[in-house]
């Protein structure tokens, strides 16, 4: 298992707070440095293709910036081609805006140990984002509520396997449209003490997000470090609507991360080949990301990417297939180009059960993310029905999965120790090894441990445990989960002064419920 290092964290390595075991005795790290290489499958010559189809469609064809006039006076300002709300861009130019960004930067936690890295070799996982609906084999499918949502930040929480507490894991459709981002940013305040997301979806609610991190961290402290992101996305095809370009600057302008993210879906809001919709990915995500520099310069921004395809003959989105798994791995390589922290793919499938079906695209996708080099995972916990709804079973089988993909990431250790010389000294020819000095030694930390797969013999499994299939094991696992749920302790006075602000805020408004 890989684990942040003292140099990277400015904290002790896995004996102290970095590192920490949960009550399972499983050891929890705040995020993941890979020990393992990217995939790179392009060619140079290839990827300059890509990057001069991506500025002739910014110089020639353009992107819009619609309802935000600042937006587009930022653009004039930078020397870019205005036309209304049409802006097109020299070659070249927003790489050079871009270079201000920073490459690493740390999104800070209320509890220091859980603090994550974004960018370079490091991996942060977090959970799905944006269902309206969640399930589970109880009650079936149906509309999120503040409960489900309080109760996936738990389950996040209790997982060593997830690093980020997330955003908007589920909608709670019970609360009103224009308060609820009040009650999920609290709600990730006060039952985790892990790193978060705050809302975009209106900038004042992206500022009343970023306030509630003032009082938290104080607002010294937020103006010049990263408490908080925002997950903003592109109207492809080369639209920024202005509920999304004033989030984005809202973040940008308090020093807050802004994650850059195009929604396109093959043969829809793109072309449906991967290499058009690659370069159209890029062309609008840069954009997004030099706004961000020229409302506040040197700001921290996480270069997305959502590639999809979708099914020709019904035109229904499909999820965990492999061209857009392909793509990541371009994105990867562009990412790294512009020196910008990466998001890409993550565990995305449109079963509508938490089946093999699931499972198989969810893999596919996961795995894009991992070898395309992807800094921040969104979507790595809980996604199902082409992610209209948040599985409970799922996102304990997506969180154990994250768990093997720790191992995965740690790559081959090769010291004395693991040559294991010394086990062959000891068994020999014709023996084992399962009572070597070596294996004893060993043993607790030599291969990852599943919490929900079945690996006894087929006897035990039917006779003894049931005959159970993992999605039953599953929630059985969530409910204990949350049974024994007990929240990180949080100041007092905070706590009091986030429920005033809170209140204080919706009292301001009447309910709005669309």
């Amino acid at each position: 298992m890989t684990e942040a290092t003292e140099e990277s964290t400015g904290r002790r390595g896995r004996s102290g707070r970095s590192a920490r075991r949960d009550g399972m005795g499983k050891v929890h790290v705040p995020y993941i440095i890979r020990n393992i290489p990217t995939y790179d499958i392009l060619s140079e010559e290839n990827l300059q293709k890509i990057e001069r189809t991506a500025d002739r469609i910014l110089a020639e064809i353009g992107i819009e910036f619609r309802d935000d006039p600042v937006a587009v006076e930022h653009w004039k300002k930078a020397g870019a081609k205005v036309d209304g709300v049409r802006v097109r861009f020299e070659p070249g130019m927003l790489r050079e805006i871009v270079s201000s960004a920073p490459s690493v930067f740390t999104q800070h936690a209320r509890n220091p140990a859980n603090s994550v890295q974004i960018g370079g070799g490091n991996v942060v996982f977090s959970p799905a984002y944006g269902s309206p609906f969640v399930m589970d084999q109880d009650k079936g499918r149906r509309y999120g509520t503040i409960e489900d949502f309080r109760n996936f930040i738990k389950l996040a929480q209790a997982s060593p396997w997830l690093h980020h507490s997330g955003g908007t894991i589920c909608e709670p459709v019970d609360v009103p449209v224009n308060k609820r981002h009040l009650d999920m940013v609290y709600s990730h305040i006060k039952y985790s003490d892990r790193a978060f997301m705050g809302s975009v979806t209106a900038e004042d609610r992206a500022e009343d997000s970023i306030e509630m991190t003032r009082i938290l961290f104080g607002a010294d402290f937020v103006d010049k470090n990263c408490v908080i992101l925002g997950n903003v996305n592109v109207n492809s095809p080369l639209v920024w609507d202005g509920t999304m370009t004033r989030s984005l600057r809202a973040y940008a302008r308090a020093n807050q991360a802004a994650v850059i993210v195009p929604f396109i879906l093959g043969g829809a809001m793109g072309p449906v080949t991967n290499a058009g919709a690659i370069a159209q990915s890029y062309a609008e995500t840069l954009a997004g990301c030099a706004l961000t520099q020229l409302e506040r310069k040197g700001a921290p921004v996480i270069f997305g990417n959502f590639l999809s395809s979708m099914s020709l003959r019904s035109g229904s989105p499909t999820f965990g297939t492999p061209e857009p798994a392909i793509g990541s791995m371009v994105i990867g390589q562009l990412a790294r180009r512009l020196k910008l922290p990466l998001r890409c793919a993550g565990n995305f499938s449109n079963s509508k059960l938490p089946d093999g079906q699931a499972m198989q695209e969810g893999l596919m996708s996961m795995l894009s993310a991992i070898h395309c080099g992807a800094n921040f995972i969104l979507h790595s916990a809980g996604f199902l029905d082409g992610l209209l709804s948040m599985s409970y079973e799922k996102f304990v089988m997506d969180a154990d999965l994250c768990g093997a993909l720790h191992s995965y990431l740690g790559g081959v250790t090769v010291d004395d120790n693991t040559l294991a010389y010394d086990a062959f000294e000891e068994v020999g020819p014709g023996s084992h090894f399962l009572g070597s000095a070596h294996t004893m030694r060993n043993y607790q930390t030599a291969f990852w441990q599943t919490t929900l797969s079945d690996n006894e013999p087929f006897e035990k499994w039917s006779e003894e445990g049931g005959s159970t299939d993992i999605a039953t094991r599953a929630n059985r696992q969530w409910k204990s989960t949350l049974a024994d749920y007990e929240a990180p302790p949080l100041d007092i006075a905070l706590d009091e002064a986030l429920c005033e602000f809170v209140a204080k805020r919706k009292s301001s408004m009447a309910d709005g419920w669309y």
